[in-house]
């Protein structure tokens, strides 16, 4: 069982200190997870095509069994817990009743053409952000499940997508590397006028068109590889800084083999009035892999997970040394991670079936 505390018995953080405090055996290997932010449960993302409510009080796993046909590895949840969200390869978003005995879908809509590859829900949750191999990004009314915005700026598949801390923009990163900021008010304005013109009784569903601001383009997370003439890239992980000011955005670089997906990982931070490129986080010994999981704590450091050829690592960074301060080597190759709501510890979704949590504090 995890040794989360509780709010008045707060460990003190150390991520020198991190360690392994619980693993789960699941079905199948893990895509995904996503710690729920009333601390009851992780969802995760199986390669049986669903998802898995973890209790972790009971320890139980929960099936959340539904019309996705690929692997889901898009996962989020309303602000307070009660709407979990599901988006998978085969491009559908599912809504879900988080703590039914029985989850059964709420909503299913076909929102992309192709790999939905990330999801985002706005800090107020009246929204959910969708990106996907279709180049578009979308935007959808958490309550109706209705198609607020679709946005095209994009010229190759869109990888990831987060919410800016006062949810009044969104940011998107693609496959090349580029990443663009989408002004909501303007667009959510928009799209009201439009409906009213289109005499729309429900204003939030006319569509607006609206270019993005080009932030900056990442190079070193985008290589084409000549011999197999593919390109590899974009965010497989992005997040935002505690203070909203600085977007990580984490991937592969120095490509060797885009086929086998052969490269090193890499974490690069960004300042989003600028657009100025901060630091670029890498392993001081290269480890083959990429970040699949970034995330950046209340005490001001950075957590990347890597996972690929190089087996799975944490790796901790703070400030502008490009360095780790610490490094851990995980059991298995990580595949998606997510930070508990009080920041004690990490969940991560492994490649060998298991739900493995790791706390930042000394084992006691």
């Amino acid at each position: 069982m995890s040794e989360t505390k509780s709010a008045d018995a707060q460990p003190k953080i150390d991520p020198e200190k991190t360690h392994l405090v619980a693993q789960h055996k699941l079905s199948r290997p893990l895509t995904a997870c996503f710690w729920e932010p009333q601390n009851r449960f992780i969802l995760v993302g199986l390669q049986d095509n669903g998802i898995v409510r973890f209790d972790l009080e009971s320890q139980e796993a929960v099936a959340m069994k539904g019309p996705h046909d690929s692997w889901v590895r898009a996962i989020g949840t309303s602000p307070d817990g009660q709407i979990t969200y599901s988006a998978g390869y085969d491009g559908r978003l599912i809504w879900w009743p988080t703590d039914a005995a029985t989850p059964e879908p709420i909503h299913v809509v076909d929102a992309h053409q192709g790999w939905i590859r990330a999801l985002a829900v706005s800090p107020d949750g009246r929204r959910v952000a969708t990106c996907g191999n279709d180049r578009q990004v979308r935007l959808w009314d958490t309550e109706t499940a209705e198609q607020v915005s679709e946005w095209a700026g994009h010229q190759s598949h869109v990888y990831n997508v987060v919410f800016s801390s006062a949810g009044d923009r969104l940011f998107s990163c693609d496959h090349k590397g580029f990443v663009k900021i989408w002004q909501l008010e303007s667009v959510e304005s928009a799209a009201g006028q439009a409906g009213k013109e289109k005499g729309d009784a429900n204003e939030d569903q006319a569509t607006a068109e609206e270019k993005p601001v080009d932030l900056v383009r990442v190079e070193n997370l985008h290589k084409y590889d000549t011999t197999f003439r593919a390109d590899i890239g974009g965010a497989r992980c992005m997040t935002l800084s505690q203070d909203g000011s600085r977007l990580a955005i984490g991937g592969i670089t120095n490509v060797t083999n885009a086929f086998a997906g052969v490269g090193d990982a890499l974490v690069a931070v960004v300042d989003i009035v600028s657009g100025e490129m901060v630091i670029e986080y890498a392993p001081k010994k290269k480890v083959r892999g990429t970040a699949w999981g970034v995330a950046h704590h209340p005490e001001g450091f950075w957590i990347g997970l890597a996972g690929g050829g190089g087996g799975g690592w944490f790796y901790f960074w703070r400030g502008e040394k490009s360095e780790e301060f610490f490094k851990l080597k995980l059991k298995n190759d990580g595949r998606g991670m997510s930070l508990s709501p009080d920041a004690s510890q990490v969940a991560v979704a492994h490649a060998d079936q298991f739900l493995r949590l790791y706390a930042l504090y000394a084992d006691s």
